[in-house]
């Protein structure tokens, strides 16, 4: 059964999540015409961040949350781009080596 798109209101969502608690879950999104994902997803968003959960977009926490995550990104990437550059001057410099001493052998 294919539903239709619609869009949903913060009250009506928590409406339709009280109502799904009282009345059970499949009886409730049968009468409204909701996914089941759509459903946990409200519940799971409502659940971590009450009601502003509902609001587009990211709270400020998570934008914060990102923000740390980038720059913690960023240091590991520049970390691994300096060892990366260590370890090709250290292979650079044995290979060197071993030529000098395959020479001083010959």
């Amino acid at each position: 059964m294919l539903m239709k798109k619609r869009s949903f209101t913060k009250e009506e969502k928590l409406r339709i999540i009280q109502e799904a608690s009282e009345n059970g879950v499949n009886a409730t999104l049968e009468k409204h015409g909701i996914y089941r994902a759509s459903y946990y997803e409200w519940r799971r968003k409502f659940e971590q961040m009450g009601e502003e959960g509902f609001i587009h977009g990211m709270t400020p926490a998570q934008q914060k949350r990102i923000r740390e995550l980038e720059k913690e990104n960023r240091l590991l990437k520049e970390l691994l781009a300096e060892k990366e550059l260590e370890n090709r001057l250290k292979g650079d410099l044995l290979k060197k080596r071993y030529a000098l001493e395959k020479k001083r052998r010959l």
